[in-house]
């Protein structure tokens, strides 16, 4: 690191993408902010990333699923969406089969994504840098727009 650049917390952080019926991503916003993301969020001392991404979904969109049900997809580091000189490392799953969410606990709004649509400018980079072009390429879509 340069000694013009500012040092970045770390937050480490669990995520799980979950579809609908119709092959949408789900995506959440918190209050107070103005990015959405994957439902998810920091483990509690002991839990392994897995089961925070279990505890969270459970406790934010009211989706009930054991973490070793939940399928690895890949880690990455990103830029923090809501806050200022943070990078985030996330540890992100999929939830197999299809959902149905409810917003709860800390949620605002959820947005289901069609990823093959233009995608909205109001999604954390977590999304927009890693998960979707990582999924695009897995599926053999073309790049998100």
């Amino acid at each position: 690191m340069s000694q013009n650049s500012p040092a970045k917390d770390l937050l480490v952080v669990s995520a799980v993408c979950v579809y609908d019926d119709a092959g949408r991503l789900l995506t959440v916003r918190k209050r107070g902010t103005d990015k959405f993301m994957h439902p998810g969020g920091k483990p509690e001392p002991g839990e392994t990333a897995a089961e925070a991404a279990s505890r969270e979904l459970a406790e934010e969109v009211g989706i009930t699923i054991g973490s070793a049900d939940l399928e690895p997809l890949g880690s990455w580091l990103a830029v923090a969406a809501n806050e200022a000189a943070t990078d985030i490392q996330a540890t992100v799953f999929t939830a197999p089969g299809t959902w149905e969410a409810h917003p709860s606990a800390e949620i605002a709004e959820i947005r289901w994504l069609d990823l093959v649509a233009e995608l909205p400018d109001d999604l954390a980079p977590l999304l927009t840098d890693h998960v979707l072009p990582f999924l695009s390429r897995k599926q053999g879509l073309s790049a998100p727009r």
